[in-house]
């Protein structure tokens, strides 16, 4: 936001001093929250803007939801102070920290990154049209095909998975665009196929539904396992039959995990508020709520915890303490 560094620069100085002696602004400003979310066709956003509402009604704190690329901008707004709280894929997470596995984190560490709580399986939807003669992810090649938003965790999926099945960047046309903008390409056949990473139903899909006969590209068998093999915070998931309009079978995937992040930067005040109040109030959500539970907090966790985190929570039980994804331990959708 507007002023967050001279802000916390500001509350460093002051330290003992506490706030008593801060103006009304300072107060508000102190007490104001910027949320990065992701595309508005997504999940994200929608989910961000009820934590918003019950973080608001409970708290002493105001939350601003900015609508953004997803994973890998939000992670680059907490790390610049931009933002104070994101949601982002638990795998994009360890790539950041551990200064891996994408070009934008390559010898750029973001040692300050903190997980606050995993919330749900991210399923990999591959969404084509009807009659596009697209029936495995090996036909995806020589196509037009648009894997999210560019620099998204959806983009490094889509880019994941289809070289694990021999498909690089070269060997396509890519675009690169929101959920929403992808299922107008589809809808006016600028694209063959789109990568869209969410929980289901993810409400682009839900609209392109309404108005044209969809189909998804599996991901299952052998295929699925040299994926996993390749890249292990990739979990087993399923869509059910009757997720979108005209799908009246399963459709086998993978999924990664949402998580919400934030920074050691961030004050123990404002992350166990922030905290408690949505993990104590889930039966308000509409959104994912059957899968955001204090039992699952800390499934697939891929980074260290914030320490007030840790106090709600206890330490993280994936494998290193927080400092893997927890490869295939998501348990994805079956778990419905």
């Amino acid at each position: 936001m507007v002023g967050e560094l001279n802000r916390r620069t500001f509350v460093k100085a002051a330290g003992a001093v506490g706030l008593l002696g801060l103006s009304g602004d300072a107060l508000a400003q102190q007490r104001r929250l910027t949320w990065f979310a992701g595309g508005t066709g997504g999940t994200y956003f929608p989910l961000s803007n009820q934590f918003k509402t019950i973080i608001e009604n409970n708290t002493e704190y105001t939350v601003q939801v900015q609508s953004t690329g997803a994973s890998v901008e939000n992670v680059g707004g907490l790390a610049q102070g931009n933002a104070d709280f994101a949601l982002i894929q638990n795998d994009v997470a360890y790539f950041a920290y551990n200064g891996s596995g994408i070009e934008e984190f390559q010898g750029n560490a973001i040692k300050s990154l903190r997980g606050v709580a995993t919330l749900y399986p991210e399923t990999i939807h591959i969404v084509t049209l009807q009659g596009s003669n697209i029936n495995r992810l090996q036909d995806l090649q020589g196509k037009t095909i648009n894997t999210g938003d560019l620099g998204s965790g959806t983009q490094v999926n889509a880019l994941q998975i289809l070289e694990a099945v021999g498909i690089q960047q070269n060997d396509f046309t890519e675009q690169n665009t929101s959920f929403s903008q992808a299922a107008d390409q589809l809808r006016n056949g600028d694209i063959d196929a789109a990568f869209v990473v969410g929980g289901w139903p993810v409400g682009a899909i839900e609209e392109l539904a309404t108005t044209n006969n969809i189909a998804f590209v599996e991901i299952s068998g052998q295929t699925r396992q040299n994926i996993k093999d390749q890249a292990s915070w990739f979990a087993d998931d399923r869509i059910p039959p009757g997720t979108y309009s005209g799908q009246n079978e399963p459709v086998q995937t993978v999924a990664v995990r949402a998580m919400i992040a934030t920074t050691q930067d961030q004050s123990n005040q404002s992350v166990r508020a922030v905290t408690q109040s949505i993990f104590n109030n889930t039966g308000q959500l509409s959104i994912k709520k059957q899968f955001i539970s204090r039992e699952n907090a800390l499934d697939g966790m891929s980074i260290p915890l914030h320490p007030a985190a840790r106090e709600i929570f206890g330490p993280a039980t994936t494998q290193g303490g927080g400092n893997q994804t927890g490869g295939n331990q998501t348990g994805g959708n079956n778990s419905s």
